[in-house]
Formats: structure tokens, C-alpha cells, sequence
């Protein structure tokens, strides 16, 4: 089974785009700090985010930089092959439910 939760502070304000078809596409990212045992540090990992129609006008209206989220979706791979010839692929989550956690105050 393909799901994943996520809890970070947003990395941008989220960006919203209306396509002709009525669709709603948001899209934004999610900094999830981690200890590693390793290094004995604090490290942060970053995930993009793809939202899609009412979630998606949510997510646009409400997800601001610095604000805590939660996300529940399944991992997607992009994979294309850039002009050089390399291929490249890029792990997005694709967001079901989007929540905010903490007080509108806890992000400015």
C-alpha cells in the first residue's frame, strides 16, 4: 500500500494554478526535521507537495510559509529525461488531506 503522512512547516507560501479543464493544482513544500544517529545532529528533509482540486483551494488559500501541515498521500515518482540525455526522477507526495496544525500566529 502506497500512503505516507507528513508532518513539517511549509517552505513557501503555497502556489495555486487554475487550468481551462476547472481543475485546481497546488503545489508547495514541506521542511520534516529528523535526528540522525550518525552525525548526532538535527538534519531536515524536504518533500514537495502536489494538491489537487478542493484540497488544492485549501491548501492555496492556507498553507504559508513557516506554517505547520500535515499531509496524507501517496508517493509519486516524476521521471523525464533532460535535454543533456539524463534521465531524472523526482519523489512528490500527492496530497489527499491537507491539515494545519498550531495557531495562525505560530507561522509569522
Amino acid at each position: 500500500m502506497n500512503t505516507a503522512t507528513i508532518v513539517g512547516r511549509a517552505g513557501q507560501d503555497a502556489e495555486i494554478r487554475y487550468f481551462e479543464s476547472g481543475k485546481v493544482k497546488t503545489n508547495f513544500s514541506l521542511a520534516v526535521n529528523r535526528w540522525d544517529s550518525k552525525s548526532k545532529e538535527e538534519v531536515t528533509d524536504w518533500y514537495n507537495i502536489e494538491v489537487w482540486d478542493k484540497q488544492a483551494e485549501f491548501a492555496g488559500e492556507y498553507v504559508k510559509k513557516g506554517r505547520q501541515v500535515v499531509v496524507d498521500g501517496r508517493i509519486s515518482v516524476n521521471k523525464w529525461t533532460d535535454q543533456s540525455g539524463e534521465e531524472k526522477e523526482r519523489f512528490i507526495i500527492v496530497a489527499n488531506n491537507v491539515r494545519l496544525l498550531g495557531s495562525k500566529r505560530d507561522s509569522e
